[in-house]
């Protein structure tokens, strides 16, 4: 695992040596263990290192034979030895043990379409001299980050923003002044590909290569999301559960390659109980775990379940508890994320790659489960919807009656979610999927910014959202998190639901046997079985959440000293009176306001970082 960055000169000068290496220390977190450059012409490549896979050679960048193409990687390749075998087999020479120059012989053989024959996670940069073209290309699903800026002068890359903007000619300006990206933010409490919070900054999409010549920038996309399979009434789970199963044991396999200590997250769900059950039955030895709890709300804490199942399976079992005065590390967090980034998931995520990269440097997850599965209970949320129409008049009156009753803080506060249920019953389905996920209301996003936020109009199934989902959530918020905290810690995580075997087998599989009634994750339970008790398997979907409802109403004393402090810098972008009305609202005990508050926290934070 990597941290990649570079410059294309468009207009044939050579580039700035000192300027490169600028954007390469900032990414010495990503990799510790050695450092490249290339220079040719008007091209430099650089990385920084975190060795994984033939610790002694790939030193990047990494050549052909001729050394006209040129390749900086941050990732893993999961079939390189396949690949390997393949292309040695077509005459090409191999210098290096690892998994990364089976790209540079595979762009020999197929140009630009080389992505197509990677099953990993990665973003690369690839420079042929001899055609003059440099190529950036990101993995199906986006685990590993790629950012770029183009101008007429330049093309800049890397693995994270602050590389770019470690580059002297490059503009540091933001754009959380525009009431559409502002609106974006409040809404999601992140940023898409096409829309980050600095001018001129986007992402190479997953799946998507980003060509580029003195004349030309094309992007094109790789790999297309199967079609999702539809509702069949008389599927059995039984035709469609070998070829999941064989999918996923394959993946846990590639995964646990590795020349170094290798673990797993383990919260107790069904997910990560499962990979690390695969992982077990694969292992000589007691699988390293890791799990982390929360003081101060026993509802938030998942600890007793990946207690129970570690010792059920025989790992090597770690916990950690975060407590509230370790808040204080939301700065460190935001730095990592180059913007606000306001899910506070991101919190426990950073302390339990720190833990686990004590003791490891590869952490397998159970990322993307809830995505191919339908795991979420906004599925099961919506399916009732569409069941419900013609009720839909009584539902919203019930909400008006709901308002009066006060919010708890707890995981699954009946009243919270009754509201957001009933506050939805009379929307379409594609403005009631938006209702569940979103931070700031419909109403206060157009209040605060003047702009109507987007919906996202495909969604006129349940299984549309799931879909939705995969390209949205999974990608712009679940995965940034679990680079940018794992990699704060040089840590590399993997994920074996995101290889691209399971996501095709799971989306064969019909949504009605992913979502089964109120079962959510049908099929995949079923599977789960096999290796897990029945009291684990079927226990109900818990978030990895963070209790920051009773924190904060226990204790305001933070979020008002940051919002609503001398130094704020909130008033540089929306009126700060909405600061006070949240804080005085979670305060009084009528409404959690906690996700806002966070929200707003680390748009604060970041705005004050941008003012130095």
């Amino acid at each position: 695992m990597c941290g990649i960055c570079g410059i294309f000169e468009r207009r044939g000068q050579a580039p700035d040596v000192s300027a490169l290496r600028a954007m390469n220390n900032t990414l010495l977190h990503r990799g510790p263990d050695g450092e490249g450059v290339y220079l040719g012409g008007h091209v430099g490549l650089a990385m920084r290192r975190l060795s994984i896979i033939d610790l002694a050679g790939s030193d990047q960048p990494l050549y052909n034979e001729d050394q006209q193409i040129a390749l900086t990687f941050n990732g893993e390749i999961y079939n390189y030895r396949a690949l390997r075998s393949e292309l040695a087999g077509r005459g090409h020479q191999f210098r290096t043990g690892g998994d990364g120059e089976t790209i540079v012989h595979l762009y020999e053989e197929f140009g630009v379409d080389a992505p197509r024959h990677l099953r990993g996670q990665f973003a690369f940069a690839l420079w042929d001299a001899r055609e003059q073209r440099l190529v950036l290309a990101r993995d199906i699903t986006g685990e590993k980050p790629l950012y770029y800026a183009l101008t007429d002068e330049r093309l800049l890359w890397g693995s994270e923003i602050k590389a770019l903007l470690a580059h002297p000619l490059m503009p540091r300006r933001h754009r959380l002044h525009e009431p559409e990206a502002l609106a974006y933010y409040l809404t999601h409490g992140c940023f898409p590909d096409h829309l980050t919070a600095y001018q001129g900054v986007q992402s190479v999409p997953p799946a998507h290569t980003l060509i580029v010549t003195p004349h030309e920038t094309k992007l094109q996309r790789y790999w297309q999301l199967p079609l999702n399979a539809p509702a069949e009434r008389h599927a059995r789970v039984e035709h469609y559960l070998p070829q999941v199963k064989a999918a996923l044991e394959h993946a846990v396999e590639q995964t646990m390659i590795a020349d170094v200590p290798l673990g797993a997250f383990l919260s107790g769900g069904v997910d990560s109980s499962l990979i690390v059950a695969l992982m077990q039955r694969r292992s000589r030895q007691p699988v390293h775990t890791f799990s982390i709890g929360f003081a101060g709300d026993d509802s938030f804490d998942e600890t007793p379940y990946a207690r129970r199942v570690a010792a059920l399976l025989g790992t090597r079992h770690t916990e950690f508890t975060v407590r509230p005065d370790m808040l204080d590390v939301l700065p460190t967090l935001v730095k990592h994320h180059d913007q606000p980034f306001a899910d506070a998931s991101a919190l426990p995520m950073y302390f339990l790659s720190k833990l686990t990269r004590d003791h490891v440097t590869v952490a397998l997850t159970g990322d993307g489960g809830d995505e191919l599965f339908a795991g979420y209970e906004r599925f099961y949320a919506l399916a009732l919807l569409k069941r419900l129409q013609g009720m839909a008049k009584g539902i919203g009156q019930l909400s008006t009656l709901l308002e009066w009753l006060p919010e708890g803080t707890s995981y699954r506060d009946p009243v919270k979610r009754a509201k957001r249920f009933a506050n939805s019953a009379h929307q379409p389905l594609h403005h009631a999927y938006l209702d569940y996920v979103r931070i700031f209301t419909r109403e206060q996003v157009k209040s605060i910014t003047g702009v109507n936020d987007a919906d996202p109009e495909t969604i006129h199934q349940p299984a549309d959202a799931l879909v939705y989902n995969f390209h949205t959530y999974l990608p712009h918020d679940l995965l940034v998190k679990t680079d940018r905290m794992s990699m704060a810690a040089s840590l590399e995580a993997r994920s074996p639901f995101l290889h691209q075997e399971v996501i095709e087998a799971a989306f064969a599989v019909p949504f009605n046997l992913r979502l089964r009634g109120k079962t959510t994750k049908y099929l995949l339970k079923q599977l789960a079985k096999d290796y897990l008790p029945a009291d684990i398997v079927d226990r109900p979907k818990h978030g990895f959440g963070v209790p920051l409802g009773a924190w904060l109403r226990r204790d305001s004393r933070l979020v008002r000293d940051l919002l609503l402090g001398s130094g704020a810098r909130l008033a540089d972008v929306m009126d700060p009176l909405w600061a006070l009305r949240l804080i005085e609202e979670h305060e009084r005990g009528q409404v959690d306001q906690s996700r806002r508050l966070w929200a707003l926290m680390t748009l604060e934070v970041w705005l004050r970082m941008e003012a130095v």
